[in-house]
């Protein structure tokens, strides 16, 4: 399911801001874009967001920033560092036999002797403060992925009412099946000019019964009525069921085919069309749910 949550949290002069954006996928999938100065963070954030989000894509983007809105952040000087780089470069300039005095320019391009507040945090200080902001974009990301879930829900609840409509139809013209065929079948004899043969001949009593045999779907109806049921369960489960509903569309799908393999009659066939169409829309569907 789709979704967007924004969450911010302040703390000694910094402002960590988490954005997450989810899109539909069938696994679980989680893309971290952290500043270099969290990058030791990057596990305990995919385990917070692993606790909540058990499928889709999800993209969060941290960002710290000096607080109170100013546009840059502060620069310091580490003072102790630019003594020892100017000590250094000054022995190094005498052995070299180098001329020219150390000047300010080489010293602040010196590593670590500019840096700025972003630059001087320290990740786990500031775990709580990123903790605090990732929780209020994951509540409310997964408040408009809620709301999206619902809406699955009802659309996948039509195609379950249609498939149900397609299975009673169904259940209802099975028993009429075999008694179609020997029908057909004496009709087939008479068009033959074998008009001696009695509607109660034990050679087409006993290929009726094997064609009933052939033709019989009511454990495959069951099964399916079933299934049925299962979704519904699903509708009342708090956990995620999206695999749940993955599997069941799997299942279906061997019941209708196997359904539509045995039964050797018009309304069963047509049916059966119309079942396998609801269920590739509830299966694309279903791809789609947490």
């Amino acid at each position: 399911m789709t979704g967007y949550g924004r969450g911010e949290s302040a703390r000694d002069g910094f402002k960590i801001t988490v954005e997450l954006s989810a899109v539909n996928r069938r696994q679980s999938e989680i893309s971290v874009n952290l500043p270099r100065e969290l990058e030791t963070i990057e596990a305990p954030v995919r385990d917070v967001i692993n606790a909540q989000i058990a499928r889709g894509r999800v993209m969060a983007r941290i960002s710290i920033h000096a607080a109170n809105g100013k546009s840059s952040a502060r620069a310091h000087i580490n003072l102790p560092l630019a003594r020892a780089y100017a000590a250094a470069l000054g022995r190094l300039a005498k052995q070299l036999r180098l001329a020219g005095p150390v000047t300010l320019d080489q010293l602040v391009r010196a590593p670590g002797v500019f840096q700025t507040d972003e630059e001087l945090v320290k990740a786990e200080n500031l775990w709580p403060v990123v903790q605090k902001a990732l929780h209020q974009a994951l509540a409310a990301l997964v408040k408009m992925r809620g709301r999206e879930g619902a809406h699955l829900a009802g659309d996948l609840a039509a195609r379950i009412r249609v498939m149900r409509r397609s299975a009673d139809k169904i259940q209802k013209q099975a028993p009429v099946t075999a008694e179609n065929y020997r029908r057909q079948l004496q009709e087939r004899i008479r068009s033959a000019g074998l008009e001696n043969i009695a509607p109660d001949d034990e050679r087409l009593l006993k290929e009726v019964v094997l064609f009933a045999d052939r033709s019989d779907i009511s454990e495959e109806l069951t099964r399916l009525q079933s299934h049925f049921q299962q979704f519904e369960d699903c509708r009342k489960a708090k956990e995620p069921v999206g695999r749940t509903l993955d599997f069941l569309a799997q299942e279906m799908n061997r019941e209708i085919n196997t359904i539509g393999s045995k039964a050797n009659d018009a309304v069963i066939s047509r049916e059966v069309v119309i079942l396998k169409a609801e269920l590739e829309k509830f299966r694309e569907q279903a791809q789609n749910v947490e």
